[in-house]
């Protein structure tokens, strides 16, 4: 433990968020089992030298996402919840095997400390949709007769509660999403919403959710590109992006106000194809691109890289998500990375929650992300694409700012 607090003191970390790391490590590790009562705020305060207002700053964002208990006189213990037997749970996750973030979400609910593997259920369905290219009329079809086939399953098993992550890059999805959720309300069913709500930005629905902080981390990473020294910032999606998007693009455009980019040197374009790409950076010449996610940011790339654009000394790149390819693509991808085995784990505690305490108000609980950086902002001296082109092979490991 104080080898870990010594290695953390080094960085610029926020004491209290050292602790609330500590612990919430060690819940999500196993380490403080449910039910456990976790070491008194005086006993961390001496451990981490730091005062019970910073200790109980970290116990209670621990509170917030339902992790622990607090009574007066007690402690603060790990929840203690029975098991999952009893509850199966659907997965209606359209996107899983397609989007990279949501296996290791789903791998989050199973090791959940609340959960058993068996408790979660998901139809045998899949998508025939071709990556990286515009889908089709007849597979948007396919994509959301798929989805509503699941929701229909899940009904008819009397499952006791959907996890749902809303169809997204699908023509006729919002649609589509509002149906589904009509049908599982019509049903009764307890639902957490996973990582994007179906509702636009910034419009809150009456179900859980659990994701990350889009807005801050547009933000975030736009104001890393800025201070890299673009000067001319595009935010880059794609056409029918999740609601997520909406929310980075508003943090997007925050952080270019603060470092005082105005237009018309911030755009924001959503586009799939190269003609349309190459008709962007002529109209908008920027020097700096924050892409929806590390998805969209790796075929940006691809098509930047045949369009003779240089990487990162014409134009930097960023992405969103700092999926496992991230830091191998021609130039290793400056991102946001997002914790989604803790999504998982969080996701299950919500449901659970929710399935004992239909009562309680409904909550958006959004987790922090993470700046990694690597050589497509151009702030580190790594390797360009046209070095990489030349055989020379970039870092592929990431060094992360807190």
């Amino acid at each position: 433990m104080e080898e870990n607090f010594r290695e953390n003191k080094g960085k610029s970390i926020p004491k209290h968020q050292v602790i609330f790391e500590y612990l919430h490590s060690r819940i999500l590790a196993g380490v403080y089992k449910p039910g456990d009562r976790l070491p008194s705020e005086a006993e961390l305060g001496k451990t981490f030298d730091a005062s019970r207002i910073t200790v109980a700053k970290a116990v209670l964002e621990l509170q917030r996402m339902s992790l622990v208990t607090r009574r007066p006189g007690a402690g603060t213990h790990v929840t203690s919840r029975r098991q999952a037997t009893g509850y199966t749970l659907g997965l209606l996750i359209p996107e899983l095997g397609r989007t990279e973030i949501f296996e290791p979400i789903c791998h989050g609910m199973m090791r959940s400390p609340f959960a058993r593997p068996d408790s979660l259920l998901w139809p045998s369905v899949s998508r025939g949709a071709a990556t990286g290219v515009a889908a089709s009329q007849a597979t948007d079809r396919e994509a959301i007769e798929q989805a509503e086939h699941m929701a229909q399953y899940f009904i008819a098993q009397q499952v006791a509660g959907v996890f749902f992550a809303p169809l997204e890059l699908v023509a006729g999805m919002d649609a589509a999403n509002r149906k589904i959720m009509r049908m599982l309300e019509r049903a009764r069913l307890p639902m957490v919403l996973l990582d994007r709500s179906y509702l636009p930005y910034p419009e809150s629905s009456a179900h859980d959710l659990v994701g990350i902080d889009n807005r801050r981390t547009g933000f975030r990473i736009t104001q890393h590109l800025a201070q890299s020294g673009a000067t001319r910032l595009l935010f880059f999606a794609e056409p029918n992006s999740a609601s997520t998007v909406e929310a980075r693009i508003a943090g997007f455009l925050e952080a270019a106000r603060q470092e005082k980019i105005e237009a018309p040197k911030v755009r924001v374009a959503h586009a799939q194809d190269q003609q349309a790409v190459r008709r962007i950076l002529d109209e908008t010449a920027p020097d700096g691109i924050v892409c929806a996610n590390d998805a969209t940011a790796a075929r940006l790339m691809q098509m930047l890289i045949a369009l003779g654009r240089s990487i990162p000394e014409e134009i930097r790149i960023a992405g969103i998500d700092d999926v496992s390819y991230a830091g191998l693509l021609p130039v290793p991808l400056t991102t946001m990375r997002q914790d989604c085995n803790a999504i998982g784990v969080i996701a299950m505690a919500t449901m659970l929650e929710r399935l004992e305490h239909p009562e309680l108000p409904t909550r958006e609980i959004l987790l922090p992300t993470q700046l990694v950086v690597r050589d497509s902002c151009g702030s580190r001296s790594g390797k360009s694409a046209a070095a990489f082109a030349a055989g020379h092979i970039p870092a592929a490991l990431a060094t992360a700012e807190e």
